[in-house]
């Protein structure tokens, strides 16, 4: 018997293949939208891919489950409560999964949603591992504010943190303290506030280390869990409902993407996203387009700016970089908004200034500080003590609000994010000299 873990950086996801080497057969845990690596992995092991366990539907990835089972015919399992759209079997708590040698059982474990599912893997009669889907990670447990307003059904944040409490008293920690833990996500997700950089556990040591184990009662550790958790980005509704239908195949939606000619001008007023370095797009860019630069975090920043209900049209240095960033839009499903994709080699006609660092650091007073970090960041302190708060996800709808009588300075933690600050401030207020302090901000901690 084998486990196989496959790791997408950019989302902090994990993905799982349990082979069983007496059958040559494989099941699939949580698979990620490009199904290619799996079919590599059956290849390699000379092994049939049979089966393919959804824990949940997934808010933060797009899930390549129904593909999955269009290709190789493999059985999608769910739990009942997931109302799924798509062809599968029902893997409610008592069910069990034989490939081989392996016994596969599930666990209801709702708190991250109501429809989740842990499945223990049972191998020569004793439990050896745990499969914990968005419930329990390395160092944390899943948020449970994800599912108010997404999926088959909905539930309230406090009502979604008691059934964690007891998921995870009642029925994982019950688990051997041997028994690996195989989370959905590692630290970087937006799944969780805390997690680990470890990308596996055992019962034992999160029973010791993870705060949202330590004995408490259930209504501290709903306080604990329900406060400071991070936004909640625009897409993760839009991919809950997407995995629930099942998403469309991935070569073939990324082939549908329109490409246009270079140095295309698309019509005022739309909604444009430029993937190039942030220094690039301030020498010469297309009025209104936000500068998401192609970075490890791509993805996620798309799909909090932009939201599910509009179409967009994306820009790249090269054709090359064009395709990356498709492929990294199709991870959350936001290939099937662009409206087209270009590479631009000429400098458009918007420009943007560059900041004097020295002269910012003279005279703060003299420009209106707008800080994107996150609420919970800032929390933490901030690094101008008149800087108005305003998160990145949240901009584009409240940069009206920011004074328009100075010259506005854009910051968030590391600079990355503050190139898309910047240009959505320089959009919405187009008579105002808006400054990107970049990674300068390291100066001014």
């Amino acid at each position: 018997m084998k486990i196989e873990q496959f790791e997408d950086k950019g989302l902090a996801h994990y993905a799982y293949a349990i082979l069983s080497e007496k059958t040559a057969e494989i099941v699939l845990v949580d698979p990620a939208r490009n199904p290619q690596p799996y079919y590599d992995y059956a290849e390699k092991n000379n092994a049939k891919i049979v089966g393919v366990i959804e824990t949940h539907p997934h808010a933060d990835f797009v899930s390549s489950h129904l593909e999955i089972h269009e290709k190789t015919g493999a059985t999608i399992y769910a739990h009942s409560m997931v109302g799924a759209d798509y062809p599968h079997k029902t893997f409610d708590e008592g069910d069990v999964l034989e490939i081989g040698d392996v016994r596969l059982k599930s666990i209801h474990t709702p708190g991250h949603s109501p429809d989740g599912i842990s499945i223990v893997l049972e191998h020569e009669g004793k439990d050896k591992a745990v499969f914990t889907g968005d419930t329990l990670f390395i160092g944390d447990v899943g948020r449970p504010d994800l599912r108010e307003s997404a999926g088959n059904i909905t539930a309230k944040r406090e009502e979604l943190a008691r059934q964690m409490y007891h998921s995870t008293r009642e029925k994982l920690m019950k688990l051997d303290d041997d028994v690996l833990v195989y989370p959905a996500h590692g630290a970087g997700t937006l799944c969780g506030k805390g997690l680990s950089e470890a990308n596996s556990s055992t019962i034992g040591a999160e029973k010791m280390s993870n705060y949202a184990l330590q004995e408490m009662s259930e209504d501290q550790f709903v306080k604990v869990l329900t406060e400071d958790q991070p936004f909640i980005p625009k897409y993760f509704g839009y991919d809950v409902g997407l995995n629930k239908q099942g998403a469309p195949a991935y070569q073939p939606s990324l082939d549908k993407v329109k490409k246009l000619e270079k140095n295309f001008k698309p019509g005022k007023g739309t909604v444009i996203v430029d993937g190039r370095s942030e220094k690039v797009f301030k020498k010469g860019h297309l009025e209104g387009a936000i500068n998401i630069q192609n970075g490890g975090k791509f993805e996620t920043w798309l799909g909090s700016i932009v939201g599910p209900d509009e179409r967009y049209y994306l820009i790249a240095e090269t054709e090359e970089e064009l395709n990356d960033l498709i492929q990294k839009a199709s991870k959350i499903g936001y290939e099937l908004l662009i409206e087209g994709a270009f590479v631009q080699t000429e400098a458009a006609e918007e420009k943007s200034p560059v900041i004097d660092v020295a002269e910012f650091k003279e005279n703060q007073d003299q420009y209106t500080i707008v800080d994107i970090r996150n609420a919970s960041e800032v929390k933490g302190g901030k690094f101008f003590d008149k800087a108005i708060n305003i998160p990145l996800p949240e901009l584009r709808e409240r940069a009206e609000e920011i004074p328009s009588d100075k010259p506005i300075v854009v910051h968030c933690a590391g600079g990355y994010r503050s190139a898309a600050g910047s240009s959505i401030v320089e959009a919405a207020l187009p008579d105002t000299k808006v400054l990107d302090l970049s990674e300068a901000v390291n100066d001014f901690k």
